[in-house]
Formats: structure tokens, sequence, C-alpha cells
């Protein structure tokens, strides 16, 4: 029973205490660049500046049909249906890799170890969540099912590549609880919500292992904000970015995060050598509306193909389309997959493809 000399809310404070977040910083191996402003050195910075040009850019007859994809409209609403390449790997040597939607997977190493990254199963933390849709004329995407029950038990870390509300959603943080490991980016553990939550926060080229998996956190080149509410955001670059390698039994997975093109694709290959898989965004690119900007910080199809070509991927699956994304690229469900597609035969890129559709899984 509570003593009327001890209030409600001391007690609530006390307990929430007593569940305090563990947080381990781990230090840099190599040097963090960041932004100068007026004095400041506060605020991370890409590594490479924006691009003066690309490799490549389709200008026109970007997305012609394809009988591969099935769709309910004209590029939404689809199901790919084609043929995904036969790839040679030993069996119970493979990475497991289940794709949600967007930017979230999971991925069960060749060691056994389940790893969820960037798990975002609603659409917006609350109140954005309610704003975008009322107050900014926005909309709701359609949201994946949760995580199964057995995933979530399993399910021994968590990573995020960036503090954006499409990759890092506190109220899914609650529903998978404390038992996993959550990996981030430098300066993250102040957006966790309180709930003796052990998170190790990482720079680039820093690695922490997960039983018998190493993850490493990379570069990607990109940038941080967090919106308040519409119009006004909070962070402004203070959080890190980036990507994730998960090393097991001599083989690797890459998982690029939000980004941009850049050097950093060739950095990573030099540090960790070739991918046997690599998940690479393929729609956030709409820089004929947005600006150059926009493109600067989000991969094209043809840069994304381009990436995974000098990443020396074995296989490359995309993300970032589908019936349940934020349409952030041409805004329809799927017309980056429909220019994947015709730019993987324009460019003779060396990379296989293999296209998951929401919630289906394979073994690489």
């Amino acid at each position: 029973m509570i003593n009327k000399y001890f209030p409600l809310p001391l007690c609530i404070l006390l307990a929430s205490c007593a569940s305090q977040n563990n947080v381990n910083r781990l230090e840099p191996t190599k040097d963090i660049k960041y932004k100068v402003t007026e004095g400041y050195t506060h605020q991370f910075a890409n590594t490479y500046k924006m691009p003066e040009d690309y490799p490549y850019t389709c200008k026109e007859n970007c997305y012609p049909k394809s009988q591969d994809i099935h769709c309910e409209n004209d590029m939404e609403r689809c199901q790919y249906v084609g043929k995904n390449p036969n790839l040679s790997i030993t069996k119970g040597n493979t990475f497991n890799v289940r794709w949600l939607g967007h930017a979230s997977f999971s991925v069960t190493t060749p060691t056994g170890e389940t790893i969820l990254i960037d798990p975002v199963t609603g659409q917006f933390d609350w109140p954005v969540d309610w704003a975008f849709v009322h107050l900014a004329g926005g909309f709701y995407r359609t949201e994946p099912s949760a995580y199964s029950k057995q995933t979530l038990e399993d399910t021994q870390a968590v990573v995020y590549s960036h503090i954006h509300y499409d990759h890092f959603n506190k109220s899914d943080i609650e529903n998978i609880g404390n038992h996993p490991t959550y990996l981030t980016p430098l300066n993250f553990a102040d957006y966790f919500p309180t709930g003796g939550y052990n998170i190790v926060e990482m720079p680039w080229f820093s690695k922490y292992d997960i039983g018998n998996t190493q993850v490493h956190f990379v570069p990607a080149h990109h940038f941080s904000s967090r919106i308040v509410v519409p119009m006004i955001t909070s962070d402004d670059d203070e959080t890190l970015w980036g990507g994730w390698v998960f090393e097991s039994e001599g083989r690797k997975l890459f998982f690029a995060g939000d980004t941009g093109y850049s050097g950093h694709f060739k950095d990573i290959h030099q540090q960790y050598g070739d991918m046997d898989v690599c998940l690479i965004p393929i729609a956030s690119y709409h820089h004929e509306k947005h600006g150059k900007w926009y493109r600067n910080v989000h991969l094209t199809p043809e840069d994304a193909l381009i990436a995974a070509d000098e990443l020396n991927c074995g296989v490359m699956v995309p993300w970032g389309h589908g019936n349940m994304s934020w349409k952030m690229g041409d805004h329809t469900s799927h017309s980056a997959l429909f220019r994947l597609l015709h730019m993987k035969e324009e460019l003779n890129s060396r990379t296989p493809l293999f296209i998951l559709n929401e919630g289906e899984q394979a073994e690489f």
C-alpha cells in the first residue's frame, strides 16, 4: 500500500528510475567527421560531398512494362511473379532473410542468431502520426503484419540505421521488449523509451558481437532529423546514420540503410571485401520533384545497381518499394521496381537480383 505521505507521482518516478536503460557507447576507431557551423562541432557529416554527377541517370523510357510484375492498377498494388535466380549456396551456411516491408527485415545468420533490422510496423510515432494525416494532408501506409511471437522470442539483437520515423519507431521497441540487445548509431539512447533496454551506440567501422555473428556499423550518405510537430524538427544531424554488415561463418550480409550514392560503397568494400548478400534501397529518389538534394541522400534504382557492383554482391535484394511503402519514389508503390528491372538490362549489371514480395523470405 502507498503511504499517504509518499505521493503517487513520486512512486511512478522512482519506478521508472529503477528501469533506466543501459547504454554502452563504443569508442571510434577512425576519425568522425562533423559539420562546422558557427563554431559548433556536434553535428555529424557525410564522408563525401554531394556528387557533381552520377555514373548513370535514366532520363526517358525508364518504366517499361514487365510481365514479371502483376498490378491491380498502373504500377500500384503489385506482386512480383518473375523467376528469381538459382543461387549456388551451401545448405546450413546461409542467411535466412524475411522482408516485412519498407526497410524492415528479420535476418537469421548462418550461426543461428536472429536480428531485426529497422523494425517499423506502424507509420509514425504519436502525435506526429496523427498530425501527419489530419493536419498535413498525409495518408496512412498499409501497415505490415507484426512480427510473430516466435520471431520476437528468437530475436537476439535489433539494429537501427538512422532516426527517421520510417526506420525507428518507439512503439515497436516497446512491443519487442528489453530482452534483445539494441545496436544503434551514436547518440540514439536519448530517443528510446525508458524500460531497461540494453543499447550499444556505435560509430562507423566499429564492431559488436551478437553470439557468433560479428555486427559492423558502416557509413551511409544520408542525414538525420526527428520531426516533433509538423515543420519543426529536432536532432538535425546530432545522431549518426549508417548501414550494417553481418559477418558469420565467413559469409557477409550488407544492409545499406537509407543512403545516396557516394564513395562510401567502395570504402566499405575495401574494408570488408565482397558481400554475399546486399539489401539495398531503390525507391526514395523523387529528385525531379524535391530537387538535387533528395537524390544526394537517396539511391535511384540505377545508383543501387552500381553500388551493388562496387560491393561485388553475390545477390542484391531491393527494398523501399511495395504495397506497404510510404511511396517516396515516383509516388506509386512499384514504379521503382519497374525501373530497377529495366536498368538491370540497360546497365548490364553483373549482380543477380532476388525480388521478394513483402512477407516473403529466402535463404542466401
